[in-house]
């Protein structure tokens, strides 16, 4: 199953507090119980729970829609603004705040504000003509229109702000990824390509002089020969280049994945007195300790530190039996560390946590 990102979890948070904001109309429901005390008729009062439980069922729904970059969901909006007003007519203007937010996302901000006004002067003129206390249902609903309407709104506004943030990361990580590729391009299109100039002009040059000067040609192509093999040697060390992790990097750029993926990371590295292929292949064991604990476990917790070219690396995410290692992840980066001299073991701890222990030549 994939694991929430902060993302998600800033969606989740953005989507119940905003069901918090639209449940106002719930003090209907109180309401209702009052008038049931009052002696008001029993019709009158089922018929305005069952509007009003219709009502926040349906309510909760435009803001989801907006948050998604939906359109506007008309038919939603138009029966729940009929049932704001049925429950109006009846007394009941718990949610008239609520539709008011839910139409919000919808609309411009000046409409929004007009169509506000509105209906808390409509709906006081007509309970102040009908002998009610207009200034306390003046001020309460004017408060609740203003916390529906504005809290719907700031929280669509955090979401948009939480959605550039995350695309504005993934857009650097990208382009760093291309600008790597375009020098990674760069240089090897640097490199070979004087190579494959100097190796077409004397294979052009032997094929002239081949009729006439057998031996002559021959020296051409046994500098050829030269040329390309020295291509290779270069080219291999441009790659073996690019293969070379540095180890303070990786360790701080794996801290900083899993403290992203809400893992807190520790790190205790003496890593100064390395050698440096000692310090990539820590490297390369520290990335795939870091993979498997994104992946393959739920842990809350990473421990890394390295000391006299040992490495340990353990977290507290294990969950049942540890099966065998992949031939690509660990398994195969444990060849890798024996054939450089050194020891690679990984396996559940008494604890209860999953070590990963890497021991290299200092």
């Amino acid at each position: 199953m994939r694991r929430a990102t902060k993302l998600d979890k800033v969606r989740w948070l953005i989507v119940y507090s905003t069901d918090g904001v639209m449940l106002v109309a719930l003090i209907g429901y109180y309401d209702l119980y009052v008038r049931w005390q009052a002696g008001v008729s029993l019709p009158v009062l089922v018929t305005g729970a069952v509007l009003l439980l219709a009502f926040n069922v349906l309510a909760t729904r435009p803001h989801r829609i907006a948050m998604r970059g939906g359109s506007r969901p008309t038919a939603i909006l138009v029966v729940t603004g009929i049932i704001a007003l049925l429950l109006a007519v009846i007394g009941l203007m718990w949610a008239i705040p609520a539709w008011l937010a839910a139409l919000a996302p919808f609309v411009r901000r000046r409409t929004i504000v007009v169509m506000s006004v509105l209906t808390v002067a409509a709906y006081n003129l007509c309970m102040g003509l009908l002998g009610a206390d207009v200034l306390g249902l003046l001020l309460v609903q004017t408060l609740l229109t203003v916390i529906s309407v504005g809290g719907v709104l700031a929280n669509l506004w955090l979401w948009r702000v939480a959605k550039e943030a995350h695309e504005g990361q993934e857009a650097r990580s990208r382009l760093a990824v291309s600008e790597e590729r375009l020098r990674f391009a760069h240089d090897l299109n640097s490199l070979l390509g004087q190579s494959l100039v100097d190796i077409a002009a004397r294979t052009e040059k032997a094929a002239h002089v081949l009729p006439a000067d057998a031996r002559a040609a021959a020296d051409e192509m046994f500098a050829v020969r030269d040329l390309a093999r020295q291509s290779l040697r270069e080219v291999r060390s441009v790659v073996q280049s690019y293969r070379a992790v540095d180890l303070d990097e990786m360790l701080a750029s794996v801290r900083a994945v899993l403290e992203a993926a809400d893992v807190r990371c520790t790190v205790h590295a003496e890593t100064g007195s390395l050698p440096p292929e000692a310090r990539t292949l820590l490297a390369t064991v520290v990335r795939e300790g870091a993979t498997n604990v994104l992946k393959h476990s739920k842990a809350e917790r990473c421990t890394i530190t390295i000391e006299d070219g040992v490495l340990e690396m353990s977290n507290d995410g294990l969950s049942g039996p540890a099966g065998e290692h992949t031939p690509n992840g660990l398994a195969g980066l444990a060849q890798r560390v024996r054939a450089a001299g050194g020891t690679l073991e990984a396996a559940p701890t008494p604890e209860g946590r999953y070590l990963l222990r890497a021991a290299v030549p200092a």
